[in-house]
């Protein structure tokens, strides 16, 4: 039903052909001194183009005649299309009516209250075109090609919005460009607005055809646009050669206890004609095509049968489909997503998921500590280290819960942090300084003291250094402590760097570091060598 659409982009319609030739007989005239004959030849392309309207319009009505009919015998396919429809014709009709207002203001504003459009006496008047459509700053009077103008972008967004074929868009938003055209010789700064160039100084009869050439250009649009959503009518539309039947299974995997589910359709159904199903040499008890079916034993399992459907000339079609699902004992699946073992003092994210079971049906529980969900996973936070943690996995299915499976996980308490002293390289990239090796002494000056943390690539966890000892080497070969109660570097510690030599090293001792866990612990020392 919907109208094909035309291939050749580069061939010009009719339509073009003639707009083409209007604007060329209009730039001629333009050109010529306004007298009887010029202004003749305007009121004749003026009838033209009225001519014209009518034929697009007749044309426009034609198409959505088609989507109110299509509409009418299928509301669910084309309710859609025509609402857009309905809504373009609306705001195009806004538009071309507006546009026939300023016609009608420019011809009363020249020939006086007994003014006909179609029957312009003063038709060489070249100031109502202005008065109407360029009024001056100030006057009170409405700025209407201002006005024509934004309605027009307005309108060219609009319309085009409906078009996913670039070429069509790029043609609509041609034709209904306000962008004023380039005048040769003519400075940047000075250049005429789009309305200044159809209105200024333009004769009556001038001014209207232009106008009425705008309205040939909307309606076009409208045109377009209409015809792109009748063609949509069909996009949604498959068009087969080839009926096939086809299973469709909830899962080829299923526990032991539930059921197996599966749906056997026809590719390309007809609704109103459902096919009968036969599973195995016996029929569905069911017009829906679901097969369903008890599993009590794991293992593999396969079923066929075929599709009747009865046809349009009453001949029967029949087609076989073949089968297979595997049934598995239950089974849940838990793992420790940082490490094999669970820290104590800290959340441990865990990934738990059972196969076939949805997330929301899935609950678990842990001895030795607490199991909290969080998002798509969850968090063990564990007890006492040492002792041993439970997780048990239940699951509901077939609207039963049932226990699933569990994992014993041994606790552990967190590893001794590393010491290190933060700072940036060259390109602003935080680093960190564990000692072994030369570090740079304006470096050493501008870090503000200690941190510690767990960075083995498995664990990530910040400690919190309580106090540290750094022992800075004496001219007698011993070393000077110098405490510091908290991680900041001590004015003392800072007055010793300063005064420490290249190529000299110092040691950080006696570190006490408290982590997430609330243990306080010494760790390690750093040597630190001054470059």
């Amino acid at each position: 039903m919907a109208t094909s659409k035309n291939k050749s982009v580069n061939r010009m319609s009719p339509r073009e052909k003639m707009i083409n030739l209007m604007y060329i007989v209009l730039t001629a005239m333009l050109a010529l001194n306004v007298s009887s004959d010029v202004l003749n030849g305007f009121s004749q392309v003026q009838d033209g183009l009225t001519r014209s309207n009518r034929t697009i319009t007749a044309r426009n009505q034609a198409l959505y005649a088609q989507l109110q009919a299509f509409n009418e015998k299928n509301p669910e396919k084309g309710k859609v299309w025509l609402d857009k429809a309905t809504q373009v014709v609306g705001e195009t009709e806004k538009l071309y009516n507006y546009i026939d207002s300023l016609k009608y203001q420019i011809v009363l504003t020249a020939d006086g209250e007994d003014a006909d459009v179609n029957n312009i006496r003063s038709r060489d008047n070249t100031e109502a075109a202005s008065v109407v459509m360029l009024p001056p700053e100030g006057s009170g009077r409405p700025a209407n090609g201002k006005r024509l103008r934004s309605r027009i972008d307005q309108y060219r967004q609009f319309a085009t919005s409906f078009l996913e074929d670039p070429e069509k868009r790029k043609n609509l938003e041609n034709a209904l460009s306000t962008t004023p055209p380039k005048t040769a010789g003519v400075q940047l700064d000075q250049k005429k607005t789009w309305e200044e160039t159809l209105f200024d100084n333009m004769p009556c009869i001038a001014a209207v055809t232009l106008l009425t050439k705008l309205q040939n250009d909307v309606r076009y649009a409208e045109g377009e646009v209409l015809n792109q959503m009748l063609t949509n009518i069909d996009l949604g539309d498959l068009r087969v050669n080839l009926v096939n039947a086809f299973v469709v299974p909830d899962s080829r995997i299923v526990m032991r206890g539930t059921k197996y589910s599966a749906q056997i359709v026809l590719a390309a159904i007809d609704t109103t004609q459902r096919p009968v199903v036969y599973v195995n040499g016996g029929r569905l008890g069911n017009n829906s095509g679901l097969y369903e079916v008890g599993t009590s034993k794991a293992g593999n399992y396969e079923y066929s049968g075929w599709i009747e459907v009865l046809g349009r000339d009453g001949t029967v079609t029949k087609r076989d489909f073949k089968s297979s699902y595997t049934v598995i004992d239950p089974l849940a699946t838990i793992s420790a997503t940082m490490m094999n073992v669970l820290y104590a003092g800290i959340n441990n994210p865990i990934s738990i998921a059972v196969p076939g079971v949805p997330q929301g049906s899935i609950s678990a529980s842990m001895t030795n500590g607490t199991l909290t969900k969080s998002g798509d996973g969850w968090v063990a936070h564990p007890s006492k280290v040492g002792a041993e943690c439970v997780i048990t996995v239940t699951a509901e299915m077939d609207g039963q819960r049932t226990n699933v499976g569990s994992t014993t996980f041994r606790v552990r308490k967190l590893p001794d942090p590393t010491p290190f002293i933060s700072y940036k390289d060259a390109n602003g990239q935080p680093m960190r300084y564990k000692g072994g090796k030369p570090f740079s002494k304006a470096l050493l000056l501008a870090a503000p003291g200690l941190d510690a943390a767990i960075d083995d690539e498995v664990l990530n966890i910040d400690y919190k250094v309580v106090s540290f000892q750094i022992d800075f080497p004496d001219a007698m070969g011993g070393y000077i402590p110098e405490k510091s109660n908290g991680s900041q570097f001590s004015d003392r510690q800072k007055s010793r760097m300063r005064s420490i030599q290249p190529g000299k090293k110092f040691y950080i001792t006696r570190v006490s570091a408290t982590g997430p866990d609330g243990i306080t612990r010494e760790i390690s020392p750093i040597e630190v060598i001054v470059k």
